[in-house]
């Protein structure tokens, strides 16, 4: 879920009323036009969900081989990996992570208490980013 608010002159207001109210009533004709090719090329989206589905799989295994359990996710392109036994709170392993190996995960608390113990990593990268990635996690989990 997403929110938002704006806040202006009421002329300026009352034109993106008119503009929110459009898109939410029915798709613009720009974007049916546009769904209209996306269906048409069913083999190159086919091709980007196996891809996914092969860093999604590369992710989850090269995280499990290093330590850190993490749960397969079964939508969007981010893994959710548990890192509360390396010691380090959520921020703190985000940050000494992004310090040390470069490599850059959003802390879980950022999502909520619940998150606390996990970060976001997004495996929205080509598969060599995310082998190079993984290793500096390794690395960097392994000096702790």
């Amino acid at each position: 879920w997403r929110i938002g608010y704006a806040m202006g002159p009421s002329d300026i207001i009352g034109a993106m009323m008119k503009i929110h109210q459009y898109i939410m009533l029915c798709a613009p004709i720009t974007a049916q036009m546009a769904a209209l090719e996306a269906l048409k090329c069913c083999n190159e989206v086919e091709d980007m969900v196996d891809a996914y589905n092969r860093r999604r799989r590369l992710m989850v295994r090269g995280l499990k081989e290093i330590g850190v359990s993490c749960f397969e996710p079964k939508g969007a392109f981010y893994a959710f990996p548990y890192i509360a036994n390396t010691g380090l709170t959520s921020e703190e392993f985000a940050r000494r992570l992004l310090t040390a190996e470069k490599v850059v995960v959003i802390p879980g608390n950022v999502f909520g208490a619940c998150g606390e113990g996990f970060v976001r990593c997004s495996y929205a990268v080509s598969e060599y980013e995310l082998k190079e990635a993984l290793e500096r996690i390794e690395k960097f989990i392994s000096g702790l």
